[in-house]
């Protein structure tokens, strides 16, 4: 199987936008695992995605900002949100890459039900918050529903220099075109579009999180292999396309 090469940002591989929204202050941080301990996590007719022979869980909190479906303007209020996932990386066997989301704690109820219920993403309603001091960022979540309730997650990073060039490690874990989810008893492999990430290298300076291990993921005895930080992006989602 020909596996799709790693781009910073390609073309838009789909004609028709079905949803489209604003990623801000994203912050990501990155822990390498064994493909083998992921693999049982991933859909049906989807791998681990490795660099080097290893995968990756991902930490990502940021600021949803203005969803709206197809060419509309974003919904106001509910269109907004603060966001916290953890994800996966994953590849099918049409050799196209993608992330998995293990869960995505948001700000908001009504969003959080429609994802549950059209595309049975693990959408959950969290208490969030992002407060900046400077070039520090620290982002709070406490879940509320559904369970485990009351799981917390706390991280704060320093800001740094702009990326010129990103490592591979850097394009593998960010350069990600598409999700891939279980809905209604098939694997759906769900397209997006963006700008190149503007990345920045970041320190993390504190951290306390219970979501990993909540997503049924093992956990972290040591710090992130890669802490990065953006601004944000503009993205656009295509139709779902059935995997399997």
């Amino acid at each position: 199987m020909d596996i799709e090469p790693i781009a910073a940002a390609p073309g838009q591989a789909f004609r028709r936008a079905a949803l489209r929204q604003r990623w801000r202050d994203a912050t990501f941080l990155h822990w390498a695992v064994p493909p083998k301990v992921v693999a049982p996590l991933l859909p049906a007719g989807t791998r681990p995605d490795t660099l080097d022979g290893v995968t990756y869980v991902g930490l990502i909190g940021f600021r949803m900002v203005g969803v709206g479906l197809g060419r509309g303007p974003g919904i106001p209020y509910l269109g907004s949100f603060w966001e916290t996932n953890v994800r996966l990386y994953s590849v099918d066997r049409t050799g196209r890459r993608a992330v998995v989301f293990r869960s995505l704690d948001a700000s908001r109820l009504i969003p959080v039900l429609v994802g549950r219920l059209s595309l049975r993403l693990p959408y959950l309603w969290s208490a969030m918050r992002l407060d900046r001091d400077g070039d520090r960022y620290t982002y709070r979540c406490r879940r509320r529903w559904p369970g485990p309730a009351g799981a917390t997650s706390r991280m704060t990073v320093r800001v740094g220099d702009p990326i010129d060039e990103p490592t591979p490690l850097e394009h593998f874990l960010t350069a990600r075109w598409a999700l891939h989810t279980s809905a209604y008893g098939r694997t759906l492999r769900l397209p997006n579009w963006h700008p190149r990430w503007p990345l920045h290298r970041a320190e993390l300076l504190h951290l306390d999180d219970e979501l990993v291990t909540a997503a049924g993921l093992p956990a972290q005895s040591g710090p992130p292999v890669s802490v990065l930080y953006s601004p944000g992006v503009p993205a656009v989602f295509g139709p779902p396309v059935v995997v399997r």
